[in-house]
């Protein structure tokens, strides 16, 4: 069954702009598209926020999530830096997208260019129990790379044996120096 959201349009401008749309039957994410009036160039290492002339309404338990897209990531080193971006079911202005070019060449957004994908996802309301400790697991504290990055590395399910030959992350030359 299909979840049924409403969408606004803001100026008739933009009507021409399909809205968010799966572009193949397995996607997860609906491509959204710019609504600007003129191309947007983004220089290097220049950040900008896209207009989409929509506004939506989800339901309460929902937030839409604007995720980047991996050709623009790869081919153009174009990232959104706060993905994913949440909107909450509350919020009622433009959705927009904030984009950051860390290529060396400008990049130019045109007007119905596909600049991210928005994904409706459905989320759980917690309350907090708080607590002077926590039951134990086989991972305990270990995070940052605590598991490894290569393939041989142990399944969660089996026994792990660290010995002098792994790499701990307080090791490793990026965690002393960020510029290596």
């Amino acid at each position: 069954m299909n979840l049924s959201i409403r969408v606004y349009r803001i100026s008739e401008e933009f009507s021409d702009l399909p809205l968010p749309a799966y572009m193949t039957s397995g996607a997860a994410g609906m491509d959204i598209y710019a609504a600007v009036r003129e191309p947007l160039v983004i220089d290097p290492m220049c950040t900008v926020m896209v207009p989409t002339n929509l506004k939506i309404q989800l339901p309460s338990g929902f937030e839409a999530q604007i995720r980047p897209r991996s050709g623009l990531a790869f081919s153009n080193k174009i990232i959104l830096p706060n993905s994913p971006g949440t909107i909450d079911s509350d919020y009622r202005g433009e959705i927009k997208v904030i984009m950051l070019n860390l290529g060396k060449d400008r990049f130019v957004v045109n007007r119905g260019d596909r600049i991210a994908q928005i994904i409706i996802s459905e989320y759980k309301r917690v309350e907090w129990d708080e607590s002077s400790s926590l039951a134990a697991t086989e991972r305990g504290e270990g995070g940052f790379g605590s598991t490894g990055t290569s393939r041989e590395a142990v399944p969660s399910n089996r026994s792990t044996n660290v010995d002098d030959t792994t790499m701990k992350s307080e090791d490793s030359d990026y965690a002393r120096d960020p510029k290596v």
